[in-house]
């Protein structure tokens, strides 16, 4: 387990608001409701969510020093399945659809866009990279 006073640690905080509602609160005082009505994200589209919030940044970015887009949609889907094994996420997949401008930069942004893929895939997403690589998760009892 890491160091909590070391600053790579990363948290979020849970409170139940209701029931099978939660609000979910981040070191900065943001917060988002997950539950189980039909309005609120459940815990699987957070995942999706995730997936699709870090790669879209980090690609973003890259591109966005070229060009900027006319349109930048991700759409993050995958297949639940429930086994012997349990509930878990297969077949996890990223839909990119962005459009560059004419011209010089979407030119640029067009060319490198497959490359700042590969790359968000590889080393730069820390969502994805912690999910491909199959991170354990403690669940620990507060004293």
């Amino acid at each position: 387990m890491t160091d909590p006073t070391h600053d790579s640690l990363r948290s979020v905080s849970l409170a139940r608001v209701g029931p099978g509602a939660f609000r979910i609160t981040n070191a900065a005082g943001g917060t988002l409701d997950v539950g189980v009505s039909d309005t609120d994200f459940s815990p699987v589209e957070l995942l999706l969510a995730a997936l699709a919030g870090c790669a879209a940044i980090n690609v973003e970015e890259l591109t966005g020093r070229r060009a900027e887009p006319t349109r930048f949609e991700v759409v993050a889907e995958g297949d639940k399945v429930r086994d012997e094994t349990g509930g878990r996420m297969e077949n996890l997949r990223l839909l990119f659809d962005t459009v560059f401008p004419e011209g010089e930069g979407g030119d640029k942004a067009r060319e490198s866009l497959p490359r700042f893929l590969q790359q968000t895939h590889d080393r730069i997403c820390t969502v994805s990279r912690t999910v491909g690589l199959g991170s354990d998760v403690a669940y620990v009892l507060a004293d």
